[in-house]
């Protein structure tokens, strides 16, 4: 119990959890109406003679006045100071004795929001997605406490680990409001396992986190569903994931996605950039629209255009556009690696074109590509349209059609270019690496 609270006040209400050593009797009550512990008490006075007021109705956020002290104070958000047992607000009769409360129904964790029972049904939903991506190396993935990978020997002769993390931003937002839930999962394993294979490695498994506020079966089936399929693409094993309903942290069932992507390359053959030379071809491959990157911005011109999903543009829906999953390149890539010598790779993603190429460039090097070579899909001209938007903002926000370029030596560009044509990629030479620093577009 706070300190200095007689036993008629003891008796009144009971806080488990609660440490206020050094605090008064008005400033422990004060901290707790503020963060709305015990809405709806009265405490008249302690035994110090001061005027303690836990006031009705307090909430986060609202300015309370007491003798000697005045909050002006407002937060967006709960801050508890305290490591308190209660689940949330709990009020006790006055004449609640300390001890065990047995004069109401015992809570379990459903009542707080979360559905075991949800989450159970939802892993044998998955299990056929998930059954679908195993590779030879997964000695045991989803259902035990971690997932045992096996690198074969002979394979490698010195392999390297490729780690890779991300999510999908705020497409996720556009997503949930739309209820197109399919796609963000071959998302979320694009943006980890096209960031693996740049250096060269080949992505062997991929774990999920899916967290949300209110777990829907059929919802998080689908984005999962979604996953597992970005995984066939890359080639990688789903061996896991975590589903974390919090009620509290989400509202409804919004969610959120984050993923993890390992991969493994011969370390003789780890590309870095380090080989690229003033001469380079540059090989634009075409994405499938702006990917995971830069919604914040489209979510923006949607709502001042007030377009919808009746709103067309090129004769395509504008949200099938905007919504259409992010291209996997690895296998491409990968054939790509087994047959010519290529110096550079890069993944165009948040910080578009003028941000992402220089990354895998050695120092004094940059490049220069011909704007003529760029795709210009009509989706790329209603977002700069609608936004008014300057081409340098353009090519440092989004990856304006190219989602991934390749560098080579310039003799070995057509055939590059050939044998990407034949892995199904709309792939170009977009220009070339140059003396000097950073990407001069025209």
């Amino acid at each position: 119990m706070p300190a200095g609270l007689g036993d008629q006040r003891r008796q009144a209400f009971e806080i488990g959890g609660i440490a206020s050593a050094g605090c008064t009797d008005q400033d422990v009550a004060h901290r707790i109406a503020k963060c709305g512990l015990l809405s709806g008490f009265t405490l008249t006075g302690d035994r110090h003679g001061n005027r303690v007021h836990v006031a009705k109705g307090c909430g986060i956020g609202k300015r309370r006045e007491y003798r000697d002290c005045q909050c002006s104070e407002p937060t967006s958000r709960p801050v508890h100071h305290y490591n308190s047992t209660l689940p949330g607000k709990r009020a006790l009769p006055r004449n609640a004795r300390s001890g065990p409360m047995n004069s109401r129904p015992p809570l379990t964790y459903r009542d707080a929001g979360v559905d075991i029972d949800a989450g159970e049904a939802l892993v044998e939903r998955i299990k056929p997605h998930v059954a679908r991506t195993h590779r030879p190396e997964v000695l045991a993935g989803v259902g035990g406490f971690g997932a045992m990978i096996e690198l074969p020997v002979g394979r490698w002769r010195q392999p390297v680990l490729v780690a890779g993390t991300d999510g999908v931003g705020t497409k996720l937002r556009l997503a949930i409001d739309t209820g197109r839930h399919d796609g963000v999962g071959q998302d979320l394993v694009a943006m980890c396992a096209n960031d693996v294979v740049v250096q060269g490695a080949e992505p062997l498994f991929f774990l999920d986190y899916y967290a949300t506020g209110r777990l829907s079966v059929e919802v998080a089936t689908r984005v999962i569903a979604g996953i597992a399929s970005g995984c066939q693409l890359a080639g990688c094993a789903l061996v896991g994931g975590e589903t974390a309903e919090m009620p509290g942290m989400y509202e409804g069932e919004d969610y959120d996605l984050a993923g993890f992507c390992v991969g493994v390359v011969e370390k003789e053959r780890i590309v870095d950039g380090s080989r690229t030379r003033a001469g380079d071809a540059i090989i634009g491959l075409a994405s499938s629209g702006p990917h995971s990157n830069g919604y914040s911005l489209i979510r923006r011109l949607i709502a001042e255009t007030g377009a919808d999903a009746d709103t067309r543009i090129g004769g395509s829906r504008l949200l099938d556009l905007l919504m259409e999953p992010t291209r996997i390149y690895v296998k491409s890539v990968l054939r790509l690696l087994q047959t010519a010598d290529v110096h550079a790779i890069a993944h165009i993603t948040g910080g578009g074109l003028t941000d992402n190429i220089p990354r895998v460039l050695p120092r004094g090097l940059g490049v220069r590509l011909d704007p003529r070579a760029l795709r210009r899909e009509p989706v790329w001209q209603w977002i700069q349209q609608s936004g008014a938007i300057a081409d340098a903002e353009m090519h440092r926000t989004f990856n304006c059609g190219i989602g991934m370029v390749v560098l080579v030596p310039p003799e070995t560009a057509d055939a590059a270019v050939e044998l990407l044509g034949s892995c199904g990629e709309h792939a170009a030479v977009i220009g070339e690496a140059c003396p000097g620093e950073g990407v001069r577009i025209g």
